[in-house]
């Protein structure tokens, strides 16, 4: 039942002089309250000594049963001012008004009043109803949904910024081996996005997402470590160069062979996250770091750049061994 419809209930039985009327009101959830031509209370239900906070005196409080009034701004509004002197004063009901009612013990709380005058058959003014509905569980609802949407605009921003970034890093011989790389980075992407998502935007588990980027070599990764959370740009980036390392192994590393196994290891310490990539069991390493940097080397470093991290590479006899190090407290 609408608000309306119940103050037109309401105001039908106050008219008709009903003898349940008063019953009706008071068992109502709203606050309801009426008075006579002056203002003076003549009635008010059980809902406004909640809603008020406070007990009103008949007869002797006018225009409303609340304590302290403020318009919207925050500045105070006398009650003879307030939207049922208006519906009084101008024998019209006002409708769209809200205001701010403090209660004694210092709460506040958003209000909607619906003050309609009541007159008799000869339209002489007798007294006026009021409803007073709280506002409080709506406005928050709004704002949540405020919060919500600018958050879903941050993050979807942050996620074109990195599918932005994957796009400009991507390269290729052919338009095939371009479409390639990029399809694979959009899927190590929404790999974490789903793990993301599943954590509602909260913290995401580094054990969790080794374990899907290392998902296609089950049983020949190693993962090792202290729990870790991520927060979700950093499990983004992490997850990109997981699936770089994870690529580049099984292109041209231990992964490239079915004797070939690798590690992953990850600790804090000292405030400093390092995260260990060990292959073992792949083809003879090259004899000397590569001159130019790869395009899986260059997404890796600029993954790292924005958490001012720090990439190192050796090329080992039993295989590459890459550290990553960062200050834990960005992630």
């Amino acid at each position: 039942m609408s608000n309306l419809v119940v103050l037109h209930e309401a105001v039908a039985a106050f008219r008709a002089r009903d003898v349940g009327y008063r019953q009706i009101l008071q068992h109502l959830p709203a606050a309801i309250y009426t008075t006579d031509a002056d203002g003076r209370l003549t009635y008010f239900n059980d809902a406004c000594v909640g809603f008020s906070g406070r007990t009103p005196v008949l007869g002797d409080d006018s225009w409303c049963v609340t304590w302290r009034l403020y318009s919207n701004d925050g500045t105070p509004l006398p009650h003879d001012r307030c939207p049922m002197a208006v519906a009084l004063k101008e024998r019209r009901p006002v409708r769209g008004a809200t205001a701010i009612a403090e209660r004694p013990d210092g709460t506040r709380v958003s209000f909607m009043p619906f003050p309609t005058p009541l007159l008799d058959g000869h339209g002489n003014l007798l007294g006026a109803v009021n409803m007073l509905v709280d506002l409080t569980d709506r406005l928050a609802h709004e704002a949540h949904l405020g919060l919500v949407s600018a958050e879903a605009n941050h993050r979807a921003n942050n996620l074109l910024a990195v599918v932005r970034s994957l796009v400009s890093l991507s390269d290729g011989e052919s338009v095939a081996g371009y479409k390639k790389k990029l399809e694979g980075r959009l899927d190590a992407l929404a790999a974490a996005n789903s793990l993301i998502a599943e954590g509602r935007w909260r913290d995401v588990d580094l054990l969790g997402l080794v374990h899907e980027e290392m998902r296609p070599f089950d049983g020949r990764a190693e993962l090792l470590g202290e729990p870790v959370a991520l927060r979700p740009r950093a499990a983004q980036s992490l997850a990109m160069v997981l699936h770089e390392l994870a690529t580049n192994a099984a292109k041209y590393g231990a992964l490239s062979r079915p004797e070939g196994r690798v590690a992953v290891r990850w600790w804090i310490e000292a405030g400093v996250f390092t995260l260990l990539w060990r292959e073992v069991g792949g083809p003879p390493p090259p004899a000397a770091e590569p001159a130019r940097k790869g395009l899986g080397s260059r997404v890796i470093a600029s993954s790292m750049r924005a958490y001012g991290g720090a990439v190192s590479r050796e090329w080992r006899t039993e295989g590459l061994v890459c550290t990553l190090t960062c200050d834990a407290s960005k992630l």
